[in-house]
């Protein structure tokens, strides 16, 4: 028994180190740079353009009315909305209940105001690496395919650097993501039901296994109804919550802004922590700049690339300024000592204890609506994973075998440590963050190009069209635009 003891202490110290160094650091640090570096060359597109977002969102219900003619009418089945639905669905969930109350737990509620300043300015880097995903996306089977690896193989013309990110993004979402979502979805049935980890990391792993190998189409389409549904309802419980709570607010914001800037450090954490606590989280929750939203952004139809990237900025907002953001209002407003509680467990607490009367109504609503949210981003993990193996080599064997270990992680990531589980999102998220920023960088004068053609076309009063003649020196690698 001790051996194994040992081989997780030691796992977790050597986990714990390397993610110590390399997002509290590096990653946090180059993030908020790039970010900074992209707000003012986009003259602060995430602020000055929130209108427009709006109007595009409003209309994007069905496909963009694009009057290019296509030899392929099969292509953009897609409409902007259902892409941008597709990327709130991939956000909302796990790091909006359980990322918010770590950050919380470790960095003290000062960690709340770093999660909405890397939404803020992070969301410069998220209207960059949509807009590029949608320059540079190519004709797949039934729709549009692109993220960052192809805009780094069409537009960098290195391959290498684009298999590296198609492998670490299959490292992040294929396996350490979704050792998170299992891992929070079999905490939050052991906390409320009693239900046994070991029996919960079985039936995840089989319901993963039969559904990756045949029906995810089935489940796409209930959760583009079920997942959005239980957003809506956690959004209108924790509006309650506040209400019952109205009168603290203004202390609420308080202890957020003191907190954050070490005013008051009995409150827990410090500046240091707060700050890198409120990145970390933030990212994995909004994903502004780590490179998986372009990958849906990519599937759109549109008349011009700026318009997808607009939208998907927007939802950096939705996801970090309103579910983030409720969530720990529930737990700040309870007054729940986080000591002794994490992750989603912490955060059914606090609705139990707002709810009162000795109810558990909360934690079993939590509990239902992590399932959903954290179930369907297992599924849209794994096919984000898969679309980048088989942007490296497309052969079913690999697939197969990408499954059977996608399962195994699964099940790995429902009965491990919290910690090694976080510890290792930490560092394979970073890894994928820092390739896709130092992408976006590196291509980002296309991104700018882009939104002044956008800009010019809208003050002219013409509802903005792109082609690919408007910049021929890059025409022959954005073929979708012709």
């Amino acid at each position: 028994m001790i051996y194994p003891l040992l081989l997780r202490v030691t796992l977790e110290g050597a986990i714990s180190a390397v993610s110590g160094v390399l997002t509290d650091y590096v990653m946090v640090t180059v993030l908020l740079v790039i970010a900074i570096y992209f707000t003012f060359a986009t003259r602060g597109v995430q602020f000055r353009m929130i209108g427009e977002m709006c109007r595009l969102l409003i209309r994007s219900g069905k496909r963009d009315n694009d009057t290019r003619k296509t030899d392929e009418p099969h292509h953009g089945t897609i409409s902007s909305f259902q892409a941008f639905a597709l990327s709130i669905a991939s956000r909302v969930g796990t790091g909006n209940m359980a990322g918010v109350a770590i950050a919380i737990a470790l960095g003290g509620p000062g960690a709340v105001f770093w999660m909405w300043v890397i939404a803020l300015v992070g969301a410069s880097s998220a209207f960059v690496e949509s807009t590029l995903a949608q320059l540079f996306k190519v004709k797949g089977d039934k729709s549009f395919m692109g993220g960052p690896a192809y805009y780094i193989q069409k537009g960098l013309h290195c391959r290498w650097w684009a298999v590296t990110f198609a492998i670490l993004i299959t490292l992040t979402f294929g396996f350490a993501f979704n050792s998170v979502q299992s891992n929070t979805i079999s905490s939050a049935f052991h906390s409320c039901f009693g239900f046994s980890v070991e029996w919960m990391a079985v039936i995840l792993t089989a319901m993963t296994l039969v559904i990756i190998w045949g029906g995810v189409q089935r489940v796409s389409r209930f959760s583009e109804i079920v997942v959005p549904v239980m957003a809506v309802a956690y959004l209108v419980l924790a509006g309650v919550i506040i209400c019952m709570n109205i009168q603290r607010i203004p202390e609420i914001f308080a202890m957020i802004f003191s907190n954050a800037f070490g005013f008051d450090s009995a409150l827990g954490g410090t500046v240091g922590s707060a700050m890198v606590m409120g990145v970390k989280r933030g990212l994995f929750s909004n994903e502004a700049g780590e490179g998986s939203t372009p990958n849906a952004a990519a599937t759109a139809s549109v008349t011009h690339p700026v318009k997808q990237g607009l939208i998907q900025t927007l939802g950096v907002y939705t996801d970090t300024l309103l579910v983030c953001t409720a969530t720990a209002f529930i737990i700040l407003c309870s007054g729940v000592s986080v000591d002794g509680h994490d992750g989603i467990v912490l955060t059914q607490r606090a609705i139990d204890a707002e709810l009162g009367g000795g109810h558990q109504y909360g934690s079993i609503f939590v509990c239902v609506a992590i399932f959903f949210f954290a179930f369907t981003s297992i599924i849209a993990n794994y096919y984000y994973g898969e679309t980048n193996i088989r942007f490296i080599l497309n052969n079913e064997r690999v697939i197969s075998v990408y499954r059977l270990a996608v399962g195994a992680i699964v099940y790995f990531g429902s009965i491990t440590s919290l910690d090694i589980v976080w510890g290792f999102a930490d560092i394979t998220m970073a890894l994928m963050t820092l390739c896709n920023l130092a992408a976006i960088v590196a291509l980002g004068k296309y991104a700018l190009m882009l939104l002044a053609d956008y800009r010019s076309q809208l003050m002219k009063g013409i509802d903005p069209v792109y082609s690919s003649d408007t910049m021929p020196s890059i025409a022959d690698e954005t073929e979708c635009w012709r």
